[in-house]
């Protein structure tokens, strides 16, 4: 596999890139009342399917061209990744396919759907990551299995971590071992509710730390901090796309 990198920003610091649902029924509407049943792709726990976006895109309230819109989707994230998505649901309509999506979007926690030939083939995983920020602990389940517990740092409460349910959208090795962000970062389609004017909109990540004596607490600006002997482990047990809830 070939191994790009560049520098970018998650936060402040500069990194190295290393490349490597919950069912909700559309709205009846005179565009969608012909539809077929929707079917569900995933249920965000044992088995969630995710896929690339192909296309420049916008992301409608409703599986139909008309419809509001609710966000737009590139190609790229803003650390020059390819973007990704959460399938949760599909719907035929005539002879166009519809997906609802999880994606990155202000406010959090929010979805949509955009049309199949935008996205491209689906991938699948079978981990679920849970954070609890009044425990300082994230869990990660595998086919429902605990595989993974560690305490973590969550954000002070003037920049709170967001509760809501998102992602793993980008696998990162930081330039500096030694630096803030530890020995791996991964970044997640949560955005801090406060931080809008960071690099990348405030995008929230989980990585290791250079305090770790400061974990468990709150004690960042909204990113989950990992001891980094933890998100070694993670790292080899956690894949892109993988579910995250955050509680």
């Amino acid at each position: 596999m070939n191994v790009s990198r560049r520098s970018v920003l998650i936060g402040s610091p500069l990194l190295t890139l290393l490349v490597a649902g919950t069912l909700a029924p559309p709205a009846t509407t005179a565009a969608t009342a012909a539809a077929s049943e929707p079917v569900a792709l995933s249920n965000e726990r044992t088995l969630t399917r995710w896929a690339y976006v192909s296309s420049p895109t916008s992301v409608h309230v409703e599986p139909a061209a008309e419809s509001g819109v609710v966000g737009r989707l590139r190609t790229r994230t803003q650390d020059d990744t390819p973007e990704l998505v959460l399938a949760l649901a599909e719907v035929a309509i005539g002879s166009e396919t519809w997906v609802e999506i999880r994606f990155k979007v202000r406010p959090n926690d929010r979805t949509g759907w955009v049309n199949r030939d935008d996205l491209g083939a689906f991938n699948e995983v079978t981990t679920f990551l849970k954070i609890q920020r009044g425990k300082h602990r994230a869990i990660l389940y595998d086919r429902g299995e605990r595989v993974w517990s560690a305490p973590v740092g969550v954000g002070e409460r003037r920049w709170p971590t967001p509760a809501g349910r998102f992602y793993v959208r980008e696998r990162l090795v930081p330039r500096d071992k030694k630096g803030i962000y530890g020995v791996f970062a991964f970044g997640t389609s949560a955005t801090s509710p406060t931080l809008t004017d960071w690099p990348g909109g405030g995008i929230i990540g989980i990585h290791g730390t250079n305090e770790p004596r400061l974990i468990p607490g709150r004690i960042s600006h909204g990113c989950i901090r990992v001891r980094n002997r933890s998100i070694v482990r993670l790292r080899r047990l956690m894949p892109l796309g993988t579910p995250i809830l955050i509680r």
